[in-house]
């Protein structure tokens, strides 16, 4: 099976855009406050770049690698790969993440933050797509809402490929 580039979904352009937004957001929500923002390795990377450029609170970063997913089809189990390497005891946790799919991952992060004792956890994700959700799970800090696609570019894959895409466009199979 063979993946290509389909219809753009959003520019590069219309995701700075939210990014800045969410972030302002965000600033005004913990006003006085410092964050501790988690990026979920490797989709996020490009996502989280935007975000904390734009976030003018005293902010430390890490990251985490965990996965419910193998190819195009999530496996239902969530493995931690890599964990941080930080204290977030007593932090203001955000999560960014590439897209809520089924939030499988996402729930068992929430979970696990504040289990290791951090103020709050939040989610503020590029994509949130809840028509596949499982999981109990809502971004508080949404980008962009999409349907049922499988998408790539912008720190999203298939297989690995397609990350280094300026933009989010749908996969198509041939």
């Amino acid at each position: 099976m063979e993946v290509t580039v389909g219809r753009i979904l959003f520019t590069e352009e219309q995701i700075r855009a939210r990014a800045k937004e969410l972030a302002a957001e965000i600033c005004e929500d913990y006003k006085g406050e410092s964050l501790y923002l988690v990026g979920t390795l490797r989709g996020a990377l490009v996502w989280m770049a935007d975000i904390m450029k734009e976030i003018t609170l005293e902010t430390e970063i890490d990251f985490i690698v965990a996965s419910s997913y193998q190819g195009m089809d999530t496996t239902g189990v969530v493995t931690i790969k890599k964990d941080i390497e930080g204290d977030v005891s007593g932090k203001n946790v955000i999560i960014i993440e590439d897209i809520v799919d089924t939030g499988t991952t996402l729930y068992k992060l929430l979970d696990y933050f504040k289990g290791k004792g951090a103020k709050s956890v939040e989610i503020c994700s590029m994509l949130n797509k809840p028509s596949r959700r499982k999981a109990p799970v809502s971004p508080k800090y949404n980008g962009f809402e999409i349907d049922d696609l499988f998408v790539i570019g912008y720190g999203l894959d298939y297989n690995q490929k397609f990350r280094n895409l300026p933009f989010v466009g749908v996969a198509e199979l041939r």
